[in-house]
């Protein structure tokens, strides 16, 4: 297992100086931004996408620094009731699809989408319960008509380029739990015609499982068991013991009012300790998870560089990096 960091934290700084300082913290691997909400700080991937000798240079940078790619960012909503909307996060989407191959990884890390309530909406409805009766009919047009045709379509795209998708299950997106996300996979590779192990997978980043009041470790259980645990984000959260007992946890407050919100997005271990964070390890570990633990910057009361450093040194005691040891006590 190794640790790596999500990049979009380092939008506007320069990609060799960025690189520099993944290695100096001694990170073995970078998540790079390559559309969607993360933007695009660091190259045009469709100007790479079209140039061998950009993709040699990406990849040669890379290695001088001692990093692996991790996989590409591109969280978007392509199923956006706004077509033009849409079609800019599914150019993005298949972009990062063709480019991954080409740098050196099969990752794809993006969220499910969210299409709007019906065929006239304007915005996405993220439905949050199954009544009043209008919601049911909500969650069958956006299973039925879009969601699981979309993906289905990608499913066949990612299979021929060899890519895997990992869905981030959050909230507002209609993959936000384990539940969703296995459904949708198995819906979608099924709608898809596809055999053997699907290309529609998890992102398994517990800091949107923790305010749901879902145990991140039995998600990463749960997940294992159906074989879609494809990346790990490494972020965490702060559940306020005063607030969210009293209005819950489903907060629409500003992500910067700390002192009213029910929780807060943390650097790793300053809303779980190690009591979390090695069993979830272990977790990972004992469904087979090898990859990165890509640690995401959204830490409120923190700069950037400061809960990167401070995040890197605490998962550092946590990660497990060796393979397993022979069993001499059998």
């Amino acid at each position: 297992m190794k640790l790596g960091v999500m990049a979009a934290m380092f939008a506007g700084l320069d990609f060799d100086a960025v690189l520099a300082y993944c290695a100096e913290l001694n990170l073995d691997a970078i998540e790079l931004p390559a559309g969607g909400y993360p933007g695009q700080p660091f190259f045009d991937p469709a100007e790479v996408l079209a140039s061998a000798p950009r993709q040699a240079d990406i990849k040669a940078r890379l290695a001088d620094h001692g990093l692996a790619l991790s996989g590409l960012a591109v969280h978007g909503n392509p199923v956006h009731p706004d077509s033009a909307r849409a079609g800019r996060d599914h150019d993005a989407f298949v972009t990062a699809v063709e480019l991954a191959p080409k740098l050196g990884t099969d990752i794809v890390i993006t969220f499910s989408g969210c299409p709007g309530g019906s065929s006239t909406d304007r915005t996405p409805n993220w439905v949050t319960c199954a009544w009043p009766p209008e919601y049911r009919e909500i969650l069958r047009y956006q299973w039925e008509t879009v969601l699981v045709p979309y993906w289905a379509e990608q499913a066949k795209l990612c299979r021929g380029h060899g890519v895997r998708v990992a869905w981030e299950a959050h909230p507002g997106f209609c993959a936000y739990n384990p539940d969703t996300l296995i459904r949708l996979s198995q819906r979608a590779t099924r709608a898809a015609g596809l055999r053997g192990r699907t290309p529609l997978g998890a992102n398994l980043d517990p800091s949107h499982f923790f305010w749901q009041g879902i145990d991140p470790v039995l998600a990463a259980r749960h997940l294992g068991e159906a074989g879609l645990l494809y990346y790990v984000h490494a972020k965490d959260t702060e559940l306020d013991p005063a607030e969210g007992p009293l209005n819950g946890y489903l907060d629409t407050r500003d992500y910067l009012d700390t002192r009213h919100r029910a929780w807060t997005f943390r650097t790793c271990g300053y809303g779980h300790g190690a009591e979390f964070w090695k069993p979830f390890v272990s977790m990972l570990r004992r469904y087979g998870y090898d990859h990165v633990l890509s640690i995401e910057h959204e830490d409120p009361y923190m700069s950037p560089r400061e809960g990167l450093e401070k995040a890197v040194a605490f998962l550092g005691d946590v990660v497990i990096g060796e393979p397993p040891g022979e069993a001499t006590w059998i």
